[in-house]
């Protein structure tokens, strides 16, 4: 047995459950499932049941969850929020009333897991002891609504052994290929996963996998599709108003610093919820909610910064159609700015489909890059240096690179560069953003 008790600090156990199983991702229940009964943290064993939201789907999980937790806390819910991975603290993952815990209630909780874990003799990857530890957590803290994102797929995931009230699933892409496959139909049934009978289902694309429907429909689950049973618009772009409506309500509410689109399903969910939230707490929820790394500009050292996780071709083309609009009226006001990118990727990821979809708006004339810089994150599943250069030159036409040894070296390089009117876009992975916005706020 390992010799660390609560008295460590939480990098020590976190390094520690790094080591204790045979790969960081290993997706099933079966041993998850015996040690879920032994902390007590099933559903049956929950106090005063909570109201469970659980989010699947490719992108938009963390907009989505942040935004139904923040609507739920303006109602009066003392409100708990799950979402991985981190940008800078690994307690970011774990909030409850939008403050994320204390380093020392998570360690606690990490030596009941790992207790219970040894007392099963069974093994836990490190997603898995952390997320049961967030459970535990959750559990003790008696709060009213759990918010719970997915982290990888669905059916599989050790978050889906709790049973939801509600499920949503944003959308369908190719991701992660490596651990669900490449066949559309395939991951739909995986994210579908998380459906259970009877209960309410949002879904938050106009096109979906047939999988999911069936799984629905086997579950007599009731569902709700964008485009179909809701809708919204908006009044114009220079409006912050939008409108939501469906076939029993509509409301005009204000736009969020978040996505829209993850926006609208997320006060689809909680509408279609058996909690008593009004219209005011939807507004406030809206108007208050943030999420650090999706869609995220700041002013930091006299440099003007936006910062998105975007990490798969879903992903781009949902920060390109907000951020080509974005920039054209940051040139509109200031001609003469330029725009510099700071990116790098993961070896597992379509480097090439995301580079594409860059140079679409470039070709179109819609975007402008004056400098990339470019390392390899400092990550053991980090795409190489010089892989992602060779990406960079063939999928883009002559573009001005700029390679750097580090993240940190090259964050010092575009400040060297930049203006105070330019712009400098961070994107590629939540490491990317997370290294960066360490260097910058470290």
């Amino acid at each position: 047995m390992q010799n660390l008790t609560e008295h460590d600090s939480l990098e020590a156990w976190l390094e520690y459950i790094a080591g204790i199983h045979v790969s960081a991702i290993d997706m099933g229940l079966e041993r998850v499932l015996p040690i879920i009964k032994k902390l007590g943290i099933s559903n049956n064993d929950l106090n005063d049941r909570p109201y469970i939201f659980t989010v699947a789907g490719t992108n938009g999980k963390g907009s989505t969850t942040a935004t139904i937790a923040q609507i739920c806390q303006c109602a009066g819910f003392r409100t708990a929020l799950y979402q991985s991975p981190h940008l800078i603290s690994f307690t970011e993952r774990i909030k409850i009333d939008g403050m994320a815990i204390d380093e020392s209630d998570l360690v606690q909780a990490l030596v009941r897991v790992e207790q219970a874990r040894l007392e099963c003799q069974l093994s836990l990857s490190f997603f898995e002891m952390t997320t049961l530890a967030a459970f535990l957590i959750f559990k003790e803290s008696n709060v009213d609504v759990w918010v719970l994102e997915i982290g990888l797929g669905g059916r599989l995931d050790v978050v889906n052994a709790i049973e939801p009230d509600l499920a949503v699933i944003t959308n369908i892409g190719i991701d992660h290929v490596d651990w669900l496959g490449d066949d559309i139909e395939k991951i739909g049934m995986e994210k579908a996963g998380i459906i259970r009978k009877n209960i309410p289902v949002i879904l938050g694309a106009r096109d979906l996998p047939n999988s999911i429907f069936e799984v629905i429909e086997a579950n007599d689950a009731k569902a709700y599709q964008i485009g179909k049973d809701y809708e919204f618009c908006e009044f114009c772009e220079q409006s912050n108003a939008w409108q939501y409506s469906s076939q029993g309500i509509t409301l005009n509410l204000p736009k969020p610093k978040l996505s829209l689109l993850n926006a609208v399903n997320a006060v689809s969910a909680v509408l279609a919820s058996d909690l008593p939230i009004n219209e005011n707490a939807i507004k406030e929820g809206l108007v208050k909610v943030t999420l650090a790394g999706r869609f995220d500009h700041r002013m930091i050292n006299g440099k003007r910064w936006l910062f998105d996780v975007a990490h798969n071709a879903h992903g781009m083309k949902f920060l390109l159609e907000q951020f080509v609009p974005y920039w054209q009226s940051h040139k509109n006001i200031n001609p003469n700015a330029k725009l510099n990118v700071v990116f790098s990727m993961l070896g597992d990821k379509d480097i090439g489909a995301v580079l594409d979809l860059v140079q679409g708006e470039l070709d179109q004339g819609r975007l402008v890059i004056s400098t990339w810089h470019i390392a390899a994150i400092d990550h053991v599943r980090a795409m190489p240096l010089d892989d992602i250069l060779t990406l960079v030159h063939h999928h883009l036409k002559n573009p001005n690179a700029i390679t750097h040894d580090s993240l940190d070296l090259a964050v010092r390089g575009v400040m060297q560069k930049a203006s105070e009117q330019d712009l400098i876009l961070v994107f590629g992975s939540f490491h990317t953003v997370g290294e960066v916005l360490t260097v910058l706020l470290g």
